[in-house]
């Protein structure tokens, strides 16, 4: 349950919401540069619009089925010996024309010799332009809706990884930023241990401390320089993550000019917003899957529908590479092609395609589901997040105040050197565990913003 203060804090940002807005996005250039910076050079980025604009490439080869093919073809052989066809020209005719001259006192009609025609050609080319059009072929129409339906799946596959991205960036930023205030955090209870053992061993001097005091101070000293050495390692590998998912050298320079602390502003911004999992990028890919699986099963179905084409042949043949007004032609046709019968090849395929649509269709259905419970679960978490924080708060004001007290009354001689170490202590993990806090806040905010269907990302 949130408390009545958290109830009046949200309250209070969703009537100065455009006003927030411009407030946090006052102090997140830093950072929003880094994330524009990352979608332009991050390689998976780079690599995803290759294969969407293969996707758009394909999807204009599809389109161009619906234009005649024209090509250019030429055929030459050359043959010898086989069968020949005999045809006695002269032995049918010569008598008939001998009778004739003599008839008419001429030699008009001459002897005609028997010729013998082989079967194969010899020097013989065609040459001719070919153009084939479809004039039904329901395969294209299906095709280019599939190509077009894989460009808008490739898309929406950017607009994910684009947003999984801006998650991961803003996580590794702050979890270098958290590292970073870890080791200050830990530098500042170093230099309070060292003013303490300078103090205890001042005293010993004096014969007034005790040399336990001493050893102790060292030893608060050698503990607090092990966690700056662990949190210093923290900080490089967060900057070597953030620089990786920048795609830039991994020892360049990170900005820290970023205001942590309105935390509670940008956490309370977007719990105002609703969510709607129905127009998230998640959703519309499985339902565009679902789609291409209903036009796979369309284009299927169509196997039983008939195709017609016509073609055109304009060109020339001959022997000995003759080139006249008899060598030249052209061939017209139109071909029609009825399906009568694939062996139960058509009907398998259909079902499955039926199978792959209701599969799809249940993958939307859970995975609905699924992104409202993530959704709700990380508002939930963030509003518990903004609570801890609010208690961390005011735990690191309970601790510094008591560190303060006890620190005067040690130097007063009414408190023991055990109870000033004892406050330091709780001092320092209290402020450890506000830092922490803060960013487990942006970090909560992060998975929120992931989740909403409006986060605003560069194209």
């Amino acid at each position: 349950m949130i408390t009545s203060y958290f109830n009046s804090k949200i309250t209070i940002v969703c009537m100065l919401l455009l006003t927030l807005h411009q407030h946090v996005s006052a102090q997140r250039n830093v950072l929003d540069d880094y994330i524009d910076s990352a979608i332009t050079n991050n390689i998976v980025i780079q690599q995803k619009k290759i294969s969407l604009d293969k996707a758009k490439l394909a999807f204009s080869i599809a389109k161009s089925y619906y234009l005649p093919t024209t090509s250019f073809l030429m055929d030459y052989q050359y043959a010898d010996g086989g069968r020949d066809i005999q045809l006695p020209l002269g032995d049918l005719l010569n008598g008939v024309y001998s009778t004739l001259n003599q008839l008419t006192t001429s030699n008009k009609f001459p002897q005609l010799a028997n010729e013998s025609i082989n079967f194969l050609p010899k020097n013989f080319y065609d040459a001719r332009i070919h153009t084939t059009l479809p004039l039904y072929n329901p395969d294209i129409k299906y095709n280019k809706q599939l190509a077009s339906q894989q460009v808008h799946l490739n898309e929406l596959d950017v607009a994910i990884y684009k947003k999984d991205l801006l998650k991961n960036i803003k996580e590794a930023y702050f979890s270098y930023l958290l590292s970073l205030q870890a080791v200050a955090i830990y530098k500042e209870a170093l230099a309070l241990a060292e003013e303490s053992r300078r103090t205890n061993q001042k005293l010993l001097d004096n014969g007034k401390g005790l040399p336990a005091y001493v050893i102790r101070s060292e030893s608060e000293i050698e503990n607090a320089k092990a966690e700056i050495s662990t949190s210093e390692q923290k900080a490089k590998n967060a900057g070597l993550y953030f620089n990786f998912l920048l795609n830039r050298k991994l020892n360049a320079t990170i900005d820290t000019n970023y205001n942590a602390q309105s935390a509670e502003d940008i956490a309370t911004s977007l719990l105002a917003q609703e969510d709607d999992v129905d127009n998230r990028e998640e959703i519309k890919s499985l339902q565009q899957v679902t789609q291409i699986n209903q036009t796979m099963l369309s284009m299927n179905k169509s196997t039983y529908y008939p195709r017609l084409n016509t073609y055109l042949d304009l060109g020339s043949q001959a022997q000995d590479w003759k080139v006249n007004g008899q060598s030249k032609y052209y061939f017209f046709g139109v071909q029609l092609n009825v399906p009568i019968y694939a062996g139960s090849r058509t009907k398998n395929k259909i079902r499955q395609s039926q199978l792959d649509v209701q599969n799809a269709q249940l993958d939307v259905e859970q995975t609905t589901q699924q992104l409202s419970m993530a959704s709700k679960a990380s508002k939930n978490e963030l509003i518990a997040a903004i609570q801890t924080l609010f208690a961390k708060q005011k735990q690191l004001e309970s601790a510094a105040t008591y560190q303060r007290l006890i620190d005067r009354g040690y130097r007063e001689g009414t408190n023991t050197f055990i109870e000033t170490i004892d406050a330091r202590n709780q001092y320092t993990q209290a402020h450890i565990a506000q830092q922490i806090q803060v960013f487990q806040v942006l970090i909560a905010a992060a998975e929120v913003e992931r989740n909403l269907s409006n986060t605003q990302i560069q194209k």
